[in-house]
């Protein structure tokens, strides 16, 4: 009777870190959605609000890793059980990180909004950073779902966003080259692509982790990775 009083604890214990889990990412893919909305309108004012809710993303992701220790620390649990817990710690530091990228592409608005557009870039961006967030939330369905083919699929979609920033990349090169006017807007462009292909990257060591979650092992296909633009430094 008390092994079952512990496990039916555990149980309760776990749909509440999964639920905080749930919360954080729609509050990640919010994140994402507003902030390439804010720099595609020059919404200074959306931006700000990104930017603002940023705090709340980093409170929960605090929040998840206390409830993950005391579960540890009260319920000891078994081999599976506590795989199953570290990866709602990776997870939530995944989706921390994700929510940092979005913030750094919103302190961008309020500089490029006083400078001349460059083409569609931020209509480009703002579909890259669409398809990132599906891939997030079909992420967090498969963690939910326990679907790890789901997860595998969301891990192929990541070599869509790096062809996305690829083709973005020779773009602004391009557009540096035929007007040097365009450099400084360029640069700043570049630097949120970038951050939005590392979103990307970030979303699938979620898949990743949803993957060894259902299985036990990591993923067997070797992660495609499609970024041919390491020879750019960093701005």
């Amino acid at each position: 009777m008390a092994a079952q009083h512990i496990a039916s604890a555990f149980d309760r214990d776990l749909e509440a870190v999964q639920a905080q889990i749930m919360k954080m990412g729609g509050m990640v893919e919010n994140a994402i959605r507003q902030s390439a909305k804010s720099l595609e309108t020059r919404d200074e004012e959306l931006a700000e609000e990104v930017r603002s809710g940023d705090k709340a993303i980093d409170l929960l992701e605090h929040q998840i890793n206390e409830s993950a220790a005391r579960v540890i620390a009260l319920r000891a649990p078994t081999a599976i059980d506590l795989r199953l817990i570290l990866s709602v710690i990776k997870i939530s530091a995944n989706l921390e990180r994700i929510g940092d990228y979005a913030k750094n592409m919103a302190k961008r608005t309020g500089v490029l909004s006083t400078m001349p557009p460059v083409n569609d870039a931020t209509g480009a961006i703002r579909r890259m950073a669409g398809t990132v967030e599906g891939m997030l939330k079909d992420a967090l369905d498969a963690y939910i779902q326990r679907d790890a083919e789901l997860a595998m699929d969301v891990i192929r979609r990541d070599e869509d966003v790096d062809q996305m920033y690829n083709a973005l990349f020779r773009e602004f090169l391009t557009f540096m080259m035929e007007d040097p006017r365009n450099i400084t807007a360029c640069m700043h462009l570049h630097f949120i692509a970038k951050n939005t292909e590392r979103m990307g990257d970030h979303v699938t060591a979620i898949a990743e982790q949803v993957v060894y979650l259902v299985t036990g092992e990591h993923p067997d296909e070797a992660r495609p990775k499609a970024d041919k633009t390491s020879v750019m430094p960093q701005v």
